[in-house]
């Protein structure tokens, strides 16, 4: 594997950032690429004598969408695939993808871990597009402005719906609540999640949402399990507006102890039918654990009847979250082997009844274990169940491994080794089915996860005979390997399995960007 000298330089320094496209529908941009494509192939070569800045030579190319599974060349030009052909294509700089699989890069809708430290270990783990839907952020504007210029891969985020709540209450600008240092305060700790809103709150409560989603927020994000104060009429309303937006709702659900499991899973599936609001529901492995074969039955029977609601899990059998957060509530007065399921995270600490009220007091971050193999692979395997690592932030301490590792741990694993899925229905559900996910309100994410003549050259070059991720719960950093290139609008970021240094092409995912 070899690559020629400049592949994948920031074009844009030269002539000022690249605009994005105008105003475009969904079937519009399915016809542009079509207008683009042989219509026997749906694949085209750049024009006689012409040269591509950069040709990926000799790779398999997997595009999910199309199907497309053949050896191809793909050429880049000004951050756009120009050519998906057999040959004939010249380029200034070559990547030779011999024995390489070159797929879209991969889209995670679920990544708390919005900085340098963190994009960089998902970078090495194929992914070119990080999103922080789940909690999302509040202020929205500011957030987007501070990680301009420093982003290795493309970001974006929901408003949040803590965030906004915890500012109505408190007048409190909390940020991105899941990037909390050590020793600070965490926005889970302030007793404005327990308080009940009026009628008057709640419309404020949604005026504030309102403005995040105008100043580039690509939904609603709630940690519903996280505010226990939101009643269920505050949630409907919330849905009300996402409705009237146009916006996904994005929702880490009610814990079980607010009506069982399926009774969280149907509230918002109601709230999605009510209001005609999209529906995106996290990490469904933890969230129905083993209730998921029950949960994915009501996904898919709610979206056989008309409603667009999608799900996601992570493929780890532990979870983690802050121990003073408000899902803990529940977990006083345990037994011993009980607690025993939390991991202090960063050591092989196990709780007890006593560490639990005292790290509880203190606040932090703890690995929760217990859920059970074969239910995970099961839930892995569902081609329907969109890949996502609810990556916990690198940049303060390691914690859990899936930040690092989610996206080789299911093509190494769960693919090579178990055989649980094809490679082709695991990689839809690491580019395409997220990428669809969000286009309806951020019409840009149409030209990712894909490898078709006119997407953003965003691609993922790896070796499927050895890609395999290396962080585990005693060293959750370990960069995964077998990823040997990414590409993010055509700049290289991993170059020989290697971070490129001193790169940083992504670009903010909004609402609106076209």
């Amino acid at each position: 594997m070899t690559i020629d000298s400049g592949v994948g330089r920031d074009r844009r320094t030269e002539g000022g950032r690249r605009t994005a496209w105008g105003l475009v529908t969904a079937w519009l941009v399915t016809l542009a690429f079509a207008a683009c494509a042989s219509p026997e192939s749906g694949e085209q070569a750049v024009g006689a004598g012409e040269v591509a800045d950069l040709v990926i030579l000799g790779g398999r190319v997997m595009d999910p969408e199309t199907r497309l599974d053949a050896m191809r060349d793909v050429a880049v030009s000004d951050g756009r695939i120009t050519a998906v052909a057999e040959g004939g294509v010249a380029g200034r700089d070559t990547i030779d993808a011999s024995g390489l699989v070159v797929a879209p890069g991969f889209v995670d809708l679920h990544a708390h871990g919005q900085d340098t430290v963190s994009a960089k270990l998902q970078a090495l783990d194929g992914v070119t597009t990080a999103l922080e839907m789940e909690i999302g952020v509040y202020p929205m504007a500011e957030w987007v402005a501070s990680r301009e210029g420093t982003a290795p891969i493309h970001f974006g985020a929901t408003v949040s719906h803590p965030g906004a709540r915890v500012k109505l209450i408190t007048g409190v600008d909390v940020g991105h609540s899941t990037m909390t240092p050590p020793g600070e305060a965490s926005a889970f700790e302030s007793e404005a999640v327990y308080g009940a809103l009026d009628d008057d709150q709640l419309l404020e409560l949604n005026g504030l949402m309102a403005s995040g989603l105008q100043e580039g927020g690509l939904g609603i994000g709630f940690g519903i399990t996280y505010t226990p104060g939101a009643s269920r009429t505050e949630i409907y309303r919330a849905f009300q507006l996402a409705a009237a937006q146009g916006a996904p709702a994005y929702v880490h659900i009610r814990g079980e102890n607010s009506g069982g499991t399926l009774g969280a899973f149907q509230e918002v599936i109601a709230n999605a039918l009510a209001t005609g609001a999209s529906l995106h529901i996290v990490h469904m492995n933890s969230s129905a654990d083993e209730m998921a074969r029950t949960t994915l039955e009501m996904i898919r029977g709610a979206r056989e009847r008309g409603i667009d609601i999608t799900t996601e899990s992570y493929p780890y059998t532990a979870g983690s979250t802050r121990i003073e957060s408000a899902l803990f509530d529940s977990w006083e007065g345990l037994t011993d082997e009980e607690y025993s399921r939390l991991q202090w995270s960063g050591t092989p600490e196990r709780l007890n009844a006593e560490s639990f009220r005292r790290y509880r007091e203190q606040g932090g971050w703890v690995v929760i274990h217990g859920r059970n193999e074969e239910t995970n692979e099961w839930i892995v395997a569902q081609p329907d169940v969109i890949v996502a690592s609810d990556g916990i932030p690198y940049l303060y301490t390691a914690i859990h491994p899936r930040g690092a590792g989610t996206y080789s741990r299911v093509l190494g694993h769960y693919v090579r080794e178990r055989g649980a899925l094809s490679l082709m229905d695991a990689l839809a559900k690491m580019t395409i089915l997220p990428a669809q996910r969000v286009e309806g309100f951020a019409p840009v994410m149409a030209r990712k996860g894909r490898v078709q003549v006119g997407a953003d050259a965003d691609l993922t070059v790896f070796d499927p005979e050895t890609i395999i991720d290396r962080s585990t719960y005693a060293d959750p950093a370990a960069p995964s390997e077998g990823v040997m290139y990414v590409l993010v609008e055509g700049t290289a970021v991993v170059r020989d399995g290697e971070i490129v240094p001193g790169v940083y092409p992504g670009q903010p995912i909004t609402s609106g960007t076209r």
